[in-house]
């Protein structure tokens, strides 16, 4: 609208070309130039006037229409963006608690294998024991046999004069004799 007024202001101050001009001083003008004018901006302003609005009216439109699609995109963005947050938070307690019931089998495993391993250890730990317990009794028995059979050894030495040695060497060869006979 301020274009259409700017443009009637700027005729009046034209230089006139022959005898055709606008008269700008309303005291001097007459009704006849008075209602041409106003009829001209009448007949054209209501046209552009009309014209002015329909345009801003269907941008007005065009922005609403606009807008309200890039709501609806928003909207189906928003709701797109809380579906992937459920599905994502979903995941994640399952991630929580299937991790959850891994750590607890892994420790139950744990728990397990240790325990094995310590009623092997104990096992190990018993039979060495046994076996050491043997192998003592063992050279214990050894020793005390040893010890028993020098006694014997002296004993024997020292009781048997060398006249006894030959008569238990002859009660033996007797026996073994006797023996003999019997047998055959």
């Amino acid at each position: 609208m301020k274009n259409l007024t700017d443009s009637f202001v700027y005729l009046g101050h034209w230089p006139s070309a022959g005898s055709f001009g606008f008269n700008t001083d309303i005291l001097a003008t007459n009704p006849i130039n008075l209602s041409v004018v106003f009829g001209v901006l009448i007949f054209f302003g209501k046209g552009v006037l009309n014209d002015l609005l329909d345009n801003r009216k269907q941008r007005i439109l065009n922005t609403i229409r606009n807008s309200e699609e890039l709501r609806e995109g928003a909207i189906q963005q928003l709701e797109n963006a809380r579906a992937r947050l459920r599905k994502v938070e979903t995941e994640a307690d399952q991630f929580r608690v299937n991790g959850y019931s891994e750590i607890e089998r892994e420790k139950l495993n744990l728990i397990n294998l240790i325990y094995k391993t310590l009623k092997q250890l104990e096992n190990y730990k018993n039979e060495t024991i046994l076996f050491e317990q043997q192998r003592t009794i063992n050279q214990v028995r050894e020793r005390v046999f040893q010890q028993a059979l020098q006694g014997a050894i002296g004993t024997l030495n020292s009781c048997l004069s060398n006249e006894l040695h030959l008569r238990t060497i002859n009660a033996n060869i007797g026996m073994f004799g006797t023996m003999k006979e019997i047998t055959d």
